[in-house]
C-alpha cells in the first residue's frame, strides 16, 4: 500500500472519530463517544507512524546523498557530485514534509 494511500485512510479514521465523537456528545450517549475519541486517536497514531517512516527514509536519503557528494567531490566527478548534492536536498525536503503536528 502506497504512502498516499495510508495517509488517506488515516485522515479519514480520524475524521470519522472525530465525527462520531461529535455525535455521541450531542445525543449523550458516552459510549459512542469513547468509541469515536478511540478511532480519532488511531488515526491520528497512524498519521504520526507514518509520518516517522517518512522522515526516517528521508535522513537516509540525506545521509547518502551527503556520502555521493563527499566521493564525488573526492573523485573530481563533478556530476556524481551534484547528484549527491540534489538526493542529499530531496531527503531534507522529505524530512520537512513529514513534520509531526
Amino acid at each position: 500500500m502506497s504512502t498516499t494511500t495510508e495517509r488517506i485512510e488515516a485522515v479519514a479514521r480520524e475524521i470519522k472519530g472525530k465525527a462520531k465523537k461529535s455525535l455521541g456528545r450531542l445525543l449523550g450517549n458516552r459510549e459512542m463517544e469513547i468509541e469515536g475519541r478511540t478511532e480519532e486517536r488511531g488515526g491520528h497514531a497512524k498519521l504520526n507512524r507514518i509520518k516517522t517512516k517518512e522522515r526516517v527514509l528521508g535522513k537516509a536519503e540525506e545521509v547518502s546523498g551527503a556520502a555521493k557528494r563527499k566521493i564525488g567531490r573526492i573523485a573530481d566527478n563533478s556530476r556524481m557530485a551534484a547528484e549527491g548534492r540534489a538526493k542529499q536536498l530531496k531527503g531534507r525536503a522529505r524530512q520537512r514534509a513529514n513534520r509531526s503536528t
